[in-house]
C-alpha cells in the first residue's frame, strides 16, 4: 500500500533586522523530516507592521491547498495579533489545512488542538471586549468633563471650505429627482 506524503509549509518570521530565522529554520526542518514530510521553507526578514508580502504569498498558496499543513515555531512568530491568529487559523483549519506550532505544542488539527483553539478564541474575544468597554468608558469619562469628542471642526484646513461643490452637488440631487418627477428647472445662474 501507498500512504500519501504530506507536503508542509515551513514558516520562519524574525521582527528585527539583527535576527535571523537559522534557529527557528533548523527546529522545523529536523521536525519535518522526522515525521517524512515534503516541506518547502518561507522566511520573512524586513517585514512591516502592516505588510508581510512572504506570509500573504503562503496564505494564497495554502488557501489553494498547494500544502496539507504549515508548520510554525512558535504561535507568536505567525501573527502579530490575537484576532489575526484566531480568524486566520480558523481560516485553514476550516479548509481541512493542519495547523502546528512547534515550540508551543500545538497540533490544531487533533481534538486536543480543537479545545486549545476555542480556549485561545475564547479569550481573544474576552480581550476585545475588555478592550471595547474599556474605550467605551474612557469616552464617557472625557464627555462628562465636558471634553468635545472627535476632530476639531477646520483643524486641519488650510484654507476657509469652498461651498461651492456643496451647493453643485445639492443643485444636481435636485435636478435629477425633479427629472425624474417629469419637473424641470433651469439652475441658477451661479451653478452653470
Amino acid at each position: 500500500m501507498d500512504s500519501k506524503t504530506f507536503k508542509y509549509a515551513l514558516y520562519c518570521r524574525v521582527s528585527t533586522a539583527e535576527q535571523n530565522t537559522y534557529n527557528q529554520e533548523i527546529r522545523l526542518v529536523e521536525f519535518a523530516k522526522e515525521k517524512g514530510w515534503d516541506y518547502d521553507v518561507y522566511t520573512e526578514t524586513m517585514s512591516t507592521r502592516k505588510t508581510r508580502p512572504v506570509k500573504q504569498e503562503l496564505l494564497q498558496k495554502l488557501r489553494k491547498k498547494e500544502y496539507d499543513g504549515i508548520l510554525i515555531f512558535k504561535l507568536d512568530r505567525y501573527a502579530r495579533s490575537s484576532s489575526e491568529l484566531i480568524l486566520e487559523i480558523k481560516e485553514l483549519l476550516d479548509k481541512g489545512i493542519a495547523f502546528i506550532s512547534l515550540s508551543d505544542n500545538l497540533d490544531f488539527s487533533t481534538a486536543t488542538g480543537k479545545l486549545h483553539f476555542q480556549i485561545l478564541s475564547a479569550f481573544a474575544e474576552f480581550e476585545r471586549e475588555l478592550i471595547r468597554e474599556r474605550t467605551i468608558e474612557g469616552l464617557q469619562r472625557t464627555k462628562s468633563q465636558g471634553t468635545k469628542l472627535g476632530r476639531p471642526k477646520g483643524s486641519t484646513d488650510k484654507k476657509k471650505r469652498l461651498k461651492s461643490g456643496y451647493i453643485l452637488r445639492e443643485a444636481n440631487k435636485k435636478k435629477v429627482a425633479d427629472e425624474i418627477k417629469g419637473k424641470h428647472y433651469p439652475l441658477p445662474y451661479y451653478i452653470k
